[in-house]
């Protein structure tokens, strides 16, 4: 392995850690009045009822044209058949036994509420906004709250986004952005009631609150910034490999491209390539910021070896486009697999279908992305008839003995005893 282009390395931080632990603190303590300080504060909004009226929502798509509301009404309808699809793949239980008489099964039961978060930062991600809502309501979720920041310096949420969050269906919408809402959606302020799960993606403060709300509430996981990898023998187009590093770094300077290939010659086309397309980008200074100093291009020896780094890697978005796609089966660890050269990694980010928020920095090891199955709890049932009982009771009461719990031992015996 040879790094034709190292990134840096990302530097840790405690600063933040400490910020966001003192805007949770003000939050369970002052409620709304310190969610209002930090709308002034960090966006410069002057609002003081934080949750978005009909007639706001109504005005937003006064403002949309039919292009766009077209637009997004399909790219939803993607997304929402793919999570149907998967809904009806998960599937309740019942009637299993292990000993006769008994019966055995698990149930397939929503979350009551769960909050999803849409960034607002330096764009107007509306995107988002479908790929956490609609999930959720086909999950069955009744209460969706979604909280979003005010654009900077006005006190409303973009107003893409707000339609784009109807849409979705959401129940409750608040011009409230950053640790400050994930703090009121865990604990809950006088104007936004709390929530049991929070999902969504966000900065490194609004994942720092994410993981310190943890335990209060469920989330999806801890998500930091995004990154893409391709894996790409010599067959691959350097010139689409690199719109695709760049379409990745323009998230934000923290954001991550990654080529591994088995090809010198591509290697170092995809670098030239992206110093050229830099030159015509409107969104370059994010960009060039972000793929000089995280960008990656590496030499793998062989397909073998580029397998081996991409599980270890664990990439958000991994890209495939190889001759030989008998590799396919071993590559383990991604949030979303984007397989041959005419499947773009942004596809999946708008409208294909497939969820665009995915576990990042290594997170992919152990979990998938937001799905219909996030907002759903498989919860196990069991009933037992008298000869049941008296089957399994014995082997219990032998068990919880050998434990040295007596009184779960004492449980099962009585039940012989009694019934």
């Amino acid at each position: 392995m040879e790094y034709l282009k190292k990134a840096a390395v990302r530097s840790e931080t405690e600063e933040c850690s400490r910020s966001v632990a003192e805007i949770i603190r003000n939050v369970r303590g002052s409620g709304d009045r310190a969610l209002l300080e930090y709308n002034a504060r960090f966006d410069g909004s002057d609002r003081t009822e934080l949750r978005v009226t009909r007639e706001e929502i109504d005005s937003a798509y006064a403002q949309m044209t039919e292009r766009e509301l077209s637009d997004l009404r399909q790219a939803a309808e993607h997304i929402r058949a793919f999570a149907r699809a998967q809904r009806d793949c998960i599937r309740e239980l019942d009637g299993f036994s292990t000993v006769e008489n008994s019966v055995l099964g698990h149930r397939i039961i929503p979350v009551s509420s769960c909050g999803c978060y849409v960034p607002g930062g330096s764009y107007p991600l509306f995107s988002t906004a479908l790929m956490l809502i609609i999930p959720a309501k086909v999950a069955g979720v009744e209460r969706v709250a979604v909280c979003s920041p005010a654009v900077r310096g006005k006190r409303s949420i973009h107003y893409k986004t707000l339609v784009a969050m109807d849409l979705a269906g959401a129940d409750e919408i608040y011009a409230v952005g950053g640790a400050q809402s994930i703090a009121a959606l865990a604990y809950g302020t006088e104007q936004i009631q709390a929530v049991d799960m929070i999902v969504g993606p966000g900065n490194q403060y609004v994942a720092e609150a994410k993981r310190q709300c943890f335990g209060q509430v469920g989330i999806d996981f801890f998500a930091g910034p995004s990154e893409v990898m391709a894996l790409a023998d010599g067959s691959a187009n350097p010139e689409v490999l690199a719109a695709d590093m760049l379409a990745q770094s323009e998230h934000d300077r923290m954001a991550k491209g990654i080529v591994v290939t088995t090809s010198r010659e591509l290697g170092m086309a995809v670098i030239e390539a992206v110093r050229r397309q830099l030159g015509t980008l409107e969104t370059a200074g994010i960009a060039a910021s972000s793929w000089n100093t995280y960008g990656e291009v590496i030499l793998a020896d062989s397909l073998d070896e580029a397998v081996e780094i991409a599980n270890r890697y664990a990439p958000e978005h991994l890209e495939v486009i190889v001759e030989d796609e008998r590799i396919l089966p071993r590559l383990v660890n991604f949030g979303s697999l984007f397989i041959g050269q005419e499947t773009g990694e942004v596809f999946g980010d708008y409208a294909s279908g497939t969820n665009h928020t995915l576990p990042t920095v290594r997170a992919a090891r152990y979990t998938g992305g937001v799905w219909v199955g996030t907002f759903l709890k498989v919860c196990t049932f069991q009933r037992f008839q008298r000869g049941a009982m008296r089957e399994i009771a014995p082997l219990v009461s032998r068990m919880a003995r050998g434990e040295g719990l007596i009184a779960h031992a004492r449980a099962a015996e009585l039940r012989m005893e009694l019934l």
